[in-house]
């Protein structure tokens, strides 16, 4: 397993070494020590690797995963997962601002809290907080999952659109034109199905409400037109 340590080696070598897998390569399980909150760690991965990161990283780590299974063994600064496209990112510690924001696909587990606007403007990926989350949170949420096994801030789901949000906890207020919605048995099997993969085992999908959108923002009314 390659070892990248990052109190000697320069960021970018470990990046690049990301990147530069050859079809078929062996070596696709890497390790990085002494992340010390650097920015941008495994970032634009366009493979099947795996990542243990060692340690807390700072801004947009695992950006624009496309493949890989990266795993933070601390905590992540701001837009982790950001525009992640596929694969998996697990953080085992908090996550700041706008993790998983514009994600397309695959997975976020985040195992401690998450910061404001969890998922904004999400395009299909799913995100499972085993904490809480911030205010604003799915903020434009096009399509894809939001999972929180505690309590939700303020203005949840506000102008969302088709993703589907799931709280078990408190939601301090929901956002415009977000609402709780009837928990139909599809909706508890996939909540069953994704809290499986985020490893989480204490909690079951009958404890948690679910919210969408009330599509009265999706076209233009005239009626409204002091409001645009």
């Amino acid at each position: 397993m390659p070892v990248f340590d990052l109190s000697q080696t320069p960021l970018r070598d470990l990046n690049q070494a990301l990147h530069g897998l050859a079809a078929g390569a062996n070596d696709t399980n890497f390790e990085v020590i002494n992340p010390r909150g650097h920015h941008a760690v495994a970032v634009g991965i366009d493979s099947p690797v795996t990542v243990e990161i060692k340690g807390s990283v700072g801004y947009y780590c695992a950006g624009m995963n496309d493949g890989g299974t990266v795993t933070v063994h601390g905590s992540a600064g701001p837009g982790v997962a950001e525009n992640m496209m596929s694969g998996a990112v697990f953080i085992e510690g908090d996550a700041s601002q706008y993790a998983g924001a514009t994600g397309r696909g695959g997975l976020l587990v985040i195992k401690g809290n998450a910061a404001s606007r969890c998922g904004i403007s999400m395009k299909g990926i799913d995100i499972v907080v085993h904490g809480s989350i911030g205010h604003m949170s799915a903020f434009m949420g096009q399509s894809g999952h939001l999972v929180v096994c505690g309590d939700a801030g303020e203005a949840l789901g506000d102008s969302l659109y088709e993703a589907k949000l799931f709280v078990r906890g408190t939601v301090k207020s929901l956002g415009a034109d977000c609402i709780e919605k009837t928990m139909k048995p599809k909706h508890l099997e996939k909540l069953a199905e994704l809290l499986a993969k985020a490893g989480v085992t204490d909690v079951k999908p009958e404890e948690f409400k679910r919210y969408g959108s009330a599509r009265k923002l999706y076209n233009f009314n005239i009626d409204n037109a002091d409001a645009y």
